[in-house]
């Protein structure tokens, strides 16, 4: 019954439910047809699926090329990070595989069969991944082997060395997840479905990646403790607590969330600039691509601010909430209401005794200036109500059906949340 009271809470979560699961997701992650690609391609794209159902669903629904590009740009940075995640691996070999990387992408047999992870097909096929590799054109080639060999160099400098100051954090930030946004900007560029300055201007690239990293090592706190992970900075935690791990200790609750919202506050600093970079976007489907996660993550930042749950459990936003996200962030208007919505939640959140808050209420008006240029704030949200009436009904009747949406529509949400 508490599923239940969450939906009848939020009616035009669950009319966006039902569009989804009827169809509406076409409208966002078409497929793509598997028998209009050659044996390679359709390998690589199967093992896109294996590693994740959720980003084979979005970069299928790129246009043209781009989305091979994207697609093996996405398995060769898999096939890095499986490396360097693979405990197996000694750093004495592991080290300069990171370093060397890039240049397995030219030679043909290359492939490792050591590896024990669960991705490990990628790195034990790697020759199939290779080959499409060399088959795209040249100014796709030197963009892929660019990032892979800034990122190898990048993850090798952190595999023994924990991130102790903001300015460390940015640049672990930075090789994990900004080189991705630089990469896939200068792609965009490449495939001239995007101007070229969306590629050259790799700030404002870079902090779409570190809007989503930061917002992802912030709510995974516990999770990564309990795994003897640690991505938050010494800098900031070492006001709050002896040990990071000390900040799931009951009696620290309170300097845990006040930590917790330092960290929230530094990453909406990149909020100014991802606006801006989605309003240089022209092409629909690479728009939709970019602004999906960045819309999943101001709604887990506002889900996770002044939160206690962030240190006792999960803190995930709503299934219809995510859905929601998706079907609505199509337009760059779209999208700033969605921002103002959540960063005007935060606001609402902030103690007046919170350390950070003179910070965090002077972020939230530079994005409030860039969300509402001209005008005031308009619902996002414009159904009639026999949908919000026919909604509720569905939910008193159906809520357990509607508890067991498609596989396909779960992995995708549950890739926003994560």
């Amino acid at each position: 019954m508490e599923l239940l009271r969450k939906w009848l809470g939020h009616p035009e979560e669950i009319y966006n439910l039902l569009r989804f699961k009827m169809g509406g997701c076409r409208a966002v992650m078409p497929r793509i047809d598997p028998d209009t690609l050659g044996r390679g391609l359709r390998t690589c794209y199967r093992y896109l699926n294996q590693t994740s159902r959720s980003f084979a669903a979005v970069i299928q629904a790129l246009d043209g090329e781009l989305r091979h590009a994207v697609c093996i740009f996405y398995l060769v940075l898999r096939a890095l990070d499986t490396i360097e995640d693979d405990m197996s691996i000694s750093l004495d070999v592991k080290v300069p595989m990171l370093h060397e990387f890039h240049s397995y992408l030219y030679q043909p047999e290359w492939k490792y069969m050591e590896s024990k992870e669960k991705d490990r097909q990628v790195l034990e096929d790697f020759p199939t991944i290779s080959m499409e590799f060399r088959n795209l054109s040249k100014v796709y080639q030197e963009v892929i082997s660019d990032i892979c060999h800034k990122m190898g160099v990048g993850m090798a400098e952190f595999l023994e060395k924990k991130v102790d100051s903001q300015h460390e954090w940015d640049k672990y930030c930075h090789y994990v997840a900004g080189l991705v946004g630089i990469g896939l900007s200068r792609l965009f560029s490449a495939s001239e479905l995007e101007d070229p300055v969306v590629g050259q201007d790799t700030e404002l690239a870079n902090s779409m990646g570190l809007f989503l990293q930061k917002t992802n090592i912030i709510r995974d706190y516990l999770e990564d403790q309990l795994e003897g992970r640690e991505f938050w900075p010494r800098e900031v935690w070492s006001r709050y607590a002896k040990k990071l791990s000390d900040l799931a200790k009951p009696e620290n609750i309170d300097m845990a969330v006040q930590c917790l919202n330092e960290l929230i506050t530094n990453a909406l600093h990149h909020v100014p600039d991802v606006l801006t970079y989605l309003s240089r976007l022209k092409n629909q489907s690479v728009f939709n691509f970019c602004a999906i996660p960045q819309v999943m993550a101001i709604a887990t930042l506002a889900a996770c601010y002044n939160n206690k749950q962030v240190f006792r459990g999960v803190v995930k936003i709503r299934k219809g909430q995510a859905v929601t996200l998706m079907m609505d962030a199509t337009n760059i208007q779209a999208v700033k209401a969605i921002m103002y919505q959540y960063v005007e939640e935060i606001y609402q959140k902030i103690p007046s005794t919170d350390p950070s808050s003179n910070k965090t209420q002077q972020v939230i008006a530079s994005i409030r200036a860039m969300s509402l240029p001209g005008g005031p704030m308009v619902s996002r949200h414009h159904y009639s109500p026999i949908y919000l009436s026919c909604a509720m009904l569905l939910a008193a009747l159906s809520w357990q059906y509607l508890s067991t949406i498609s596989k396909a529509t779960e992995d995708y949400v549950q890739a926003g949340e994560n």
